[in-house]
């Protein structure tokens, strides 16, 4: 099985990023968002001042070139291999440690700054490349359970949740809990980090990485609603996308429906390397709708025509771009 990297093309040296003052990016965007039903889609950049960090820095090369993302699907199905993906995904090197300060993470700025403008339905629809669920949290106060998730699409999943191969769905913090359980002695490490706050810096799908750990003595529990069926079961994951596994048709679907609907594309802090949601750029310049983007580095759509790029930070003009609209 053959897998690809996602990644910026090398082709790609051209930019069409408008080199303007802070307030003209502000008056340029909010001139964009005004007249209402724009879908954005936004990406790991939106978090990074949420304390996660992006994949990519200025220069669009992945930050760490030692950090290997997690591949997965048919792996997980394969017994050979099995035991150890599971250890080395649910300990250190993945999210068993990664997660806390995932979930312990607040919106910031401009996850605000676009839940006002959803509020205001300014933003009809908002897609996301982010699994750290952070969007959901700056709109919680105001929408219930059930409007937010037809209002935000996770495109490539969550980390808040984890179901077995069969199917049955577990919150990530109960799952969290199992995992201590049977595990103390990483536990224990668990809770110095916690009291000395020397927590490892998480990437943005709860990833973390320490060197010469060793991943043997790692338990991963069994289902418990599987063993309640009389099986036994302890093949578990995120209902996350990992690179190499396709994105659920209805999830693909809805994504192209959202883009379709609106009359305008707005892209937040996204190289647009992954070609989920690189697509959904190139349907809206297919359908003819006018694409912004506001992205600190190259993307995937600097040499693309028809897609207008704002090269600052979210967080620097965001809130002021909220108030100009309002």
């Amino acid at each position: 099985m053959r897998i690809s990297i996602p990644t910026i093309p090398h082709m790609v040296s051209a930019s069409n990023a408008q080199i303007i003052s802070p307030a003209a990016a502000v008056e340029r965007i909010a001139n964009f968002l005004a007249p209402g039903n724009v879908t954005v889609l936004t990406g790991a950049g939106v978090s990074v001042d949420s304390g996660i960090r992006a994949y990519r820095g200025k220069d669009g090369r992945y930050m760490n070139p030692n950090y290997n993302k997690f591949i997965c699907h048919g792996l997980y199905h394969f017994i050979q291999i099995i035991l150890l993906t599971r250890q080395r995904y649910w300990s250190v090197l993945r999210s068993y440690i990664g997660y806390p300060p995932v979930r312990a993470s607040r919106p910031n700025t401009t996850h605000f700054a676009l839940a006002a403008l959803q509020y205001t339905s300014h933003i009809t629809k908002l897609i996301t490349q982010n699994v750290d669920g952070l969007h959901q949290k700056s709109i919680a106060h105001l929408w219930d359970d059930d409007t937010i998730p037809n209002n935000i699409l996770e495109l490539h999943g969550t980390l808040h949740r984890v179901h077995c191969k069969f199917g049955h769905i577990t919150t990530r913090d109960v799952f969290q809990d199992r995992l201590s359980a049977n595990n103390p002695r990483w536990r224990e490490y668990m809770d110095e980090l916690e009291r000395t706050g020397d927590q490892p810096r998480t990437n943005p799908d709860g990833d973390v990485a320490l060197e010469g750990v060793s991943y043997d003595d790692f338990v991963v529990p069994n289902c418990p609603q599987c063993t309640l069926e009389g099986r036994h079961n302890s093949i578990q994951k995120p209902e996350v996308i990992f690179f190499g596994e396709s994105i659920p048709k209805a999830v693909k679907e809805r994504s192209y429906s959202d883009v379709e609907q609106c009359d305008r594309l707005f892209l937040v802090g996204t190289t647009l390397a992954t070609y989920s949601a690189f697509r959904l750029l190139k349907h809206a310049l297919d359908l003819r709708k006018p694409v912004m983007i506001l992205n600190v580095g190259p993307t995937r759509a600097d040499a693309l025509p028809g897609v207008e790029k704002i090269e600052l930070a979210s967080g620097l003009i965001i809130r002021d771009v909220v108030r100009a609209v309002m």
